[in-house]
């Protein structure tokens, strides 16, 4: 029952990229206040959990194994292990396809309504132009460079999506209401995600399906790495009884800690000031911080 409920949440989470290619379809305006607020939030709870809950959850656990001193000594280790693993995912990302980047009201406006006039700036401008050119060759080049960087944006979100459903699946199978927290706060954080795979891939292909699609299919992988994750951890380390080892869970934990905090400073932060104006980061962070708190003081 406890496996289920985790995958659930964790399939939650990561199908949150297909409502967000769902919004960019259906929307007449995207509302950049809301996904300020939204990715602020995410933050909040993401940053608060880490601190307050994970991160101590991982201690006691090394502390009962190795004792205080040592126990804290790994706890910290992992903590930044986790921090350094991110990174270096995030380093082999091509800075270009940033799977955070915003998106304007004239990018996202055919997406939603095929009489909308084409751009006429930024990256998708060379659409406006050559949909009067008469080169067929130089328009198939461009559809071919936005379909790779929509590709890139896929596979960067599908990338970062693995240790996320981790962190989402075992932090449910440990204790389920903060599982549901993260489940929220990483599913509000995907919704631009999914905005940001479609737009490239549609103005590539005209194909509303295919952008759906694709979308949807990064996001599945965080229940996807997720399993594999947790059942590679099972055989590698379970012995004859398949349970993974307390001290392992520990690491798991610390690691988990790191990677949620380095999501929201390094991607959700600069997003949610990216996307808002004046104070609607903070407002979400702190918003996001506080329905932490309480929730995890009303379950106890």
């Amino acid at each position: 029952m406890e496996l289920l409920i985790a995958f659930g949440l964790t399939f939650f989470a990561g199908l949150a990229t297909a409502i967000g290619s769902v919004i960019a379809f259906t929307a007449k305006r995207t509302d950049y206040r809301f996904l300020s607020i939204a990715t602020g939030f995410s933050a909040g709870v993401m940053l608060y959990v880490s601190f307050v809950e994970i991160f101590f959850k991982g201690l006691e656990v090394l502390g009962e194994r190795y004792g205080e001193l040592i126990g804290a000594w790994i706890n910290a280790a992992s903590f930044f292990g986790g921090i350094l693993l991110i990174a270096v995912i995030d380093n082999l990302i091509p800075s270009a396809e940033n799977p955070h980047e915003t998106h304007t009201e004239r990018e996202t406006g055919p997406l939603h309504d095929p009489q909308a006039p084409l751009p006429t700036t930024g990256e998708f401008s060379v659409i406006s132009k050559l949909s009067r050119a008469e080169g067929k060759a130089e328009r198939s080049r461009y559809d071919k460079k936005l379909m790779r960087m929509g590709l890139f944006t896929a596979i960067a979100i599908t990338i970062h999506n693995f240790p996320e459903g981790l962190a989402t699946f075992l932090a449910a199978l440990q204790d389920p209401k903060v599982g549901v927290a993260i489940a929220i706060a990483i599913a509000l954080h995907n919704i631009p995600e999914g905005i940001c795979v479609s737009v490239p891939i549609f103005y590539a292909t005209g194909d509303r399906k295919k952008a759906f699609m694709y979308s949807a299919l990064s996001g599945l992988a965080e229940p996807a790495g997720a399993l594999i994750a947790f059942f590679a951890m099972r055989i590698v380390f379970g012995g004859g009884e398949g349970a993974v080892p307390d001290e392992i869970m520990g690491i798991t934990f610390g690691m988990i800690a790191g990677i949620m905090v380095y999501i929201s400073l390094d991607e959700l932060l600069p997003t949610s000031r990216a996307y808002g104006k004046g104070h609607d980061s903070i407002i979400g962070l702190v918003a996001g911080m506080l329905v932490m708190a309480l929730s995890l003081l009303l379950m106890k």
